[in-house]
């Protein structure tokens, strides 16, 4: 009999987020010496975001994950400039960061259409190179995907962000009652009667330690970065992993998520952020939710319950904290609206930033001289 966790652990295999590359520009053409002729530029290397593609893809399409752009062409008496080496494209996802092999990053793919040079061909043979063709550039590339999306999913497991995603979306992730169900990220959209759509991500769930790459740590971690709001999900009961690990309430849990995300990237916290209290259905649940906003609205009244390490330097602000029950449905509607109107006031300031940028540049190059 298979165990339902070895199962998933297989499954997860089927989501790549990151890959290493080997990638070279193609050489230079000969130059020829009596006619002055210059040979071809050899092909550049490019890697290029498309809409449709995974790495998963790439990886099957090029198991050698070698790329190698065309040489150029030799100068000859019939062309004496000759031909440019054909480009190499690689096709890859969009959220895509590139670095080199030192960790230094080269770019970003963040939309269709997106291209970033990663391997130079090599000049071809003239004069100043005594007409001998020159090598192309090699870089070893790595590959890293981040989800992007407008809301990103924060919980430990078993909290309900998969049933959730399902509620509020079209997705159907897989949901059972053990803790570790999501172990690839899924991506689903809310629908609004007006047509607008916002892309809700459902990551592998948190676990203490996280930051230090603990369970899936950085793999669920780095996907909050592209994410323009973080939608805290937790278990109004509380949450033990497992029966050698500490109950946690509801609390706990928020201040414990809210550590992860610091000690892994500051920044994390400074995006905006929404609480839904999950299982409001249970018996109680409105006993434990009035505790929780009471402890939620002076936190550090109730944070000599804590060990110093497990204490965040500053806790999050939510705008919003929403009791939900993804059993009956409690809640749901309110919750969409909620990251409708979020999202739209986030548009408008951006949007009011961008334009008093532009006029703020305008003003400069007029009063230039």
């Amino acid at each position: 009999m298979v165990r339902p966790g070895c199962a998933l652990l297989r499954k997860y295999g089927n989501f790549i987020d990151n890959l290493r590359l080997f990638t070279k520009g193609g050489s230079g053409g000969m130059g020829y010496p009596r006619l002055g002729g210059e040979g071809g530029k050899g092909g550049d290397v490019w890697v290029v975001a498309h809409k449709n593609m995974t790495l998963k893809q790439l990886k099957n399409k090029y198991p050698q994950k070698r790329f190698v752009a065309g040489g150029g062409a030799n100068s000859r008496v019939s062309a004496l400039k000759g031909a440019k080496g054909k480009d190499c494209e690689i096709p890859v996802p969009v959220g895509i960061s590139v670095t080199d092999e030192n960790g230094k990053v080269i770019g970003e793919l963040n939309k269709e259409e997106d291209r970033i040079l990663v391997a130079k061909g090599g000049l071809g043979g003239k004069l100043h190179t005594n007409f001998l063709p020159l090598k192309g550039q090699k870089q070893i590339i790595h590959l890293d995907l981040k989800i992007i999306a407008d809301v990103g999913l924060v919980g430990f497991p078993n909290a309900g962000k998969s049933s959730l995603l399902s509620r509020v979306s079209h997705a159907k992730p897989v949901i059972a009652d053990y803790a570790f169900t999501t172990l690839r990220p899924e991506i689903g959209k809310i629908m609004y009667n007006d047509f607008k759509q916002i892309s809700v991500a459902d990551l592998p769930g948190l676990i203490e330690g996280a930051h230090m790459n603990k369970g899936m740590g950085h793999k669920f971690l780095k996907h909050l970065e592209r994410t323009r709001q973080l939608l805290f999900v937790v278990d109004i009961s509380g949450f033990q992993l497992s029966s050698v690990t500490p109950y946690r309430t509801a609390f706990e849990t928020i201040m414990l998520l809210t550590k992860e995300l610091e000690l892994y990237k500051e920044e994390l916290q400074t995006k905006p952020a929404l609480l839904a209290v999950n299982k409001m259905d249970l018996p109680d649940a409105q006993v434990k939710l009035h505790e929780l906003v009471k402890q939620l609205q002076s936190p550090e009244d109730f944070l000599q319950l804590f060990e110093k390490n497990m204490i965040p330097e500053k806790a999050v602000e939510f705008q919003h904290i929403l009791p939900i029950s993804t059993v009956t449905g409690e809640g749901i509607e309110e919750l969409k609206t909620c990251v409708r109107k979020m999202l739209d006031e986030q548009d408008h300031k951006e949007n009011d930033a961008y334009h008093r940028k532009q006029l703020l540049s305008l003003q400069m190059s007029s009063s230039a001289p």
